[in-house]
């Protein structure tokens, strides 16, 4: 067995009046949105980033570049879904997660828990091995004054191989 460990980031733009998905969720009371060329859910694009680069497979922009028109608009469950059979192929499987979202708004306490019921089958992994965290930026920076939000996350993964006889 291969064990690997990979780092993503990602970080989207806010916008006023955009719908705002995060962790496979959309928070309907969120006053402004992600902008991006998918539904720019930062959680999603971090992990996905984050499996691609454990697995030495480039990044979420070389496998769904957003100058294609195929990804306009898309859900990132799907993109997340199909990084996971890219993995699969490759004897890969995920060990755990662990995310930081940081933004000054919405809450995100109240939301963990459905994003990690949404996004952990989709992975084939528990709940509990998927970890979601968020934080403030202090009022600083381009977080701080509420134009962007970013995530983080480390994964672990393992490859098995055959063994033959």
């Amino acid at each position: 067995m291969k064990i690997r460990v990979g780092f993503g980031f990602d970080v989207h733009q806010l916008k006023e009046g955009n719908e705002f998905w995060i962790g496979g969720i959309n928070i309907s009371s969120a006053k402004k949105g992600a902008v991006g060329h998918s539904d720019a859910d930062v959680l999603i694009h971090a992990i996905c980033d984050a499996l691609l680069g454990a697995a030495g497979m480039r990044d979420i922009g070389f496998h769904f570049p957003d100058t294609s028109a195929e990804f306009k608009g898309i859900d990132s469950k799907v993109l997340l879904a199909r990084v996971v059979a890219l993995l699969k192929k490759e004897n890969y499987t995920i060990g755990n997660i662990d995310c930081t979202l940081v933004l000054e708004n919405p809450k995100i306490n109240p939301h963990i828990n459905f994003m990690k019921e949404t996004l952990a089958p989709i992975m084939n992994i528990e709940a509990n091995d998927l970890g979601i965290k968020a934080t403030t930026n202090e009022k600083m920076g381009y977080v701080g004054r509420e134009e962007g939000v970013c995530a983080y996350a480390v994964v672990l993964i393992n490859q098995q191989f055959e063994v033959k006889s």
